[in-house]
């Protein structure tokens, strides 16, 4: 596993974290014993970064985080995110109280007395135009409840506006080779601020991986099932935007270029590592075998300029026009 430098936390995290979504719910059952073998796993592959959400089941991935971290020696930074547990999700419902009171929930979940980072759970963008709340986590990194904090978006604009604010020590954001949009202005941007990028949907909801077909058929409870066409929450977060048909015609096209000692999840991983800017990658995993196919993509060797070109090519092709400009 290699690590990168948490920008200006000065944490050295694996380029390969594990993101916590499927284990908590939203994407067909997970067993407790999996999801537990599975974190496990990531660990003994070198990964020292978890992310996950109070919502992740309502609770369920912290807790099973808080388990697993009771069980290893190593030091695991864990990310959580606040705000989604809202009901309506408005930009109102972001204040001191509310915040607060999921930070305090997060903390019991976890079993700690300090969060290493807490990210506003893509907040609407009205949010990133209220100095308040980010004075609010201010005030919680001085009480000693969270040692840094971050956002989490959906547009690059939301973004760019959080690196208005001196204590954002992050931002996570959709990108992969279906959504190559933050590598120009915002990637620079957060260079320049030494604000640290985490990177969620690196498989484009499992899109990626190669695996899924036309006749796939997803769990009820599957959010790839009810939120295709964005009907609970943003579209983006599901197969990264892109419509399946056309998704999987790109899909083809990746695999005829993929190397021969890469799986197709690899090929994706690595190329959103072929830029220095990232800081982290974060693909979830339902069970043991997901999470080290995901770590070792890290040792794998860098991906040629060619393949790099035509991986450029097949975006323009495929699936540019349907989504650059709407995230």
């Amino acid at each position: 596993m290699n690590y990168r430098v948490f920008d200006r936390t000065g944490w050295a995290v694996s380029e390969v974290g594990f993101g916590s979504w499927a284990i908590g719910g939203g994407w067909g059952k997970v067993e407790e014993a999996e999801a537990v073998k599975a974190l496990h796993a990531a660990i003994d592959q070198g990964v020292n970064f978890i992310d996950t959400a109070d919502v992740y089941g309502d609770g369920r991935s912290e807790q099973l985080i808080a388990r697993v971290l009771k069980e290893r020696k190593e030091r695991v930074y864990v990310a959580t995110k606040a705000g989604r547990r809202l009901s309506p999700h408005i930009a109102s419902g972001y204040n001191r109280e509310n915040l607060n009171a999921f930070v305090d929930r997060s903390l019991s979940n976890l079993g700690v007395e300090t969060i290493d980072l807490l990210q506003l759970h893509c907040p609407p963008t009205e949010v990133y135009y209220n100095p308040e709340v980010f004075d609010v986590l201010d005030e919680m990194v001085k009480t000693g409840k969270i040692r840094h904090y971050g956002v989490s978006v959906e547009k690059i604009e939301e973004g760019l506006k959080a690196l208005d604010y001196p204590g954002v020590k992050s931002v996570q954001i959709i990108f992969n080779m279906f959504r190559q949009r933050p590598a120009e202005l915002f990637f620079d941007q957060c260079r320049k601020k030494r604000v640290a990028i985490i990177v969620r949907v690196p498989l484009a909801s499992g899109l990626l991986t190669g695996k899924i077909t036309k006749d796939t058929q997803f769990p009820p409870d599957d959010h790839r099932n009810f939120n295709r066409f964005g009907q609970s929450f943003d579209r983006g977060e599901t197969f990264a935007g892109v419509d399946i048909s056309q998704g999987l015609l790109a899909v083809e096209e990746l695999k005829k270029i993929k190397p021969a000692d890469f799986t197709m999840a690899q090929l994706a991983l690595k190329w959103i590592l072929m830029f220095s800017e990232v800081t982290t990658v974060i693909p979830g995993a339902k069970n043991p075998q997901q999470a080290q196919e995901n770590s070792r993509a890290s040792s794998l060797s860098p991906l040629s300029e060619e393949v790099m070109e035509k991986i450029s090519e097949i975006y323009d092709k495929y699936i540019k026009k349907e989504v650059h400009y709407r995230w």
